[in-house]
């Protein structure tokens, strides 16, 4: 039985010499995403806030490039708030004058706050957009001109977006409204992109997990009990073998052990928080 041997590959292979974009990769599966490109040799524009150490939620721009190059890739790491169009467009810029150009987006930043519209005053409800919706919006849009110049040149270029299946039923609404249609406008920039793209040669689809990971910001939620989560690997595991395809699939709505049980990954013990766990905590979105 094939358990772990194509989630991961030797370095060298897969994403070698690509530049991936990554927003929010400072910590989390933004991270972990990163470093698995890392390994196989991959150049990691690190777009992110944290600059300084926060005790509460570790890790910054800085200490994911560390981490990075450890792995075996090259890092630029980039203090970006993504809501803010003229910082994303720099922060292009300078990806490509420093690596050359972009073959992969990877938007993975998001805010959420699961509270119901008493509880969520406007300035939260701004925050979630600004940054799921608008935030991936701005950084699809800014970097489409690179991507289409690594279309031309052959290189495979994707658009991977973090974001659930566009699963339109009330009892995912009801309790926390406007994270869902914050978090869901992230998944219709993948529907509508997916179809706009694909005459450029440009594939976009969105990943989500089928259970709870165990990230920083998880652990923030009251009643969340991270043993019964997967680890962020699992995700990174997955991305890694959407974005070494290179059939051209566009606008689909992965979800990661799918992903990987396709790619003979049958064996998920080692994601598991808690070896031996088989009672996940199921995440939002996914019937």
């Amino acid at each position: 039985m094939q358990t772990e041997t194509n989630a991961t590959q030797a370095a060298g292979s897969g994403l070698q010499g690509k530049t991936l974009f990554i927003t929010g990769a400072s910590r989390g599966i933004g991270l972990e995403i990163a470093k698995r490109a890392a390994a196989d040799g991959a150049n990691i524009v690190i777009v992110a806030k944290t600059t300084e150490t926060n005790p509460k939620l570790p890790g910054t721009i800085y200490s994911a490039a560390a981490e990075i190059e450890a792995a075996g890739g090259r890092a630029l790491p980039l203090a970006v708030d993504i809501r803010d169009e003229a910082a994303v467009l720099e922060a292009v810029a300078k990806a490509v004058e420093t690596f050359g150009g972009i073959d992969i987006l990877v938007n993975n930043a998001s805010a959420i706050s699961l509270t119901n519209t008493e509880a969520t005053p406007m300035k939260r409800f701004d925050l979630m957009h600004g940054v799921n919706a608008r935030g991936t919006y701005l950084c699809t849009m800014a970097c489409l001109p690179a991507l289409k110049k690594s279309a031309a040149a052959g290189r495979n270029p994707q658009v991977l977006t973090m974001s659930p299946p566009l699963t339109m039923q009330t009892h995912w609404f009801q309790p926390h409204t406007a994270y869902t249609m914050a978090k869901y406008g992230m998944s219709m920039c993948t529907l509508g992109h997916a179809g706009e793209f694909k005459r450029f040669g440009i594939s976009v689809n969105s990943l989500w997990p089928r259970t709870a990971i165990a990230t920083a910001a998880m652990q923030m939620i009251p009643g969340v009990d991270i043993a019964l989560c997967r680890k962020p690997e699992i995700m990174a595991d997955a991305a890694w073998h959407i974005l070494t395809n290179t059939s051209g699939a566009t606008g689909n709505f992965y979800i990661d052990d799918t992903v990987l049980q396709a790619h003979g990954v049958t064996d998920l013990d080692r994601y598991a928080v808690t070896s031996g766990n088989t009672r996940f905590l199921p995440d939002l979105f996914v019937d």
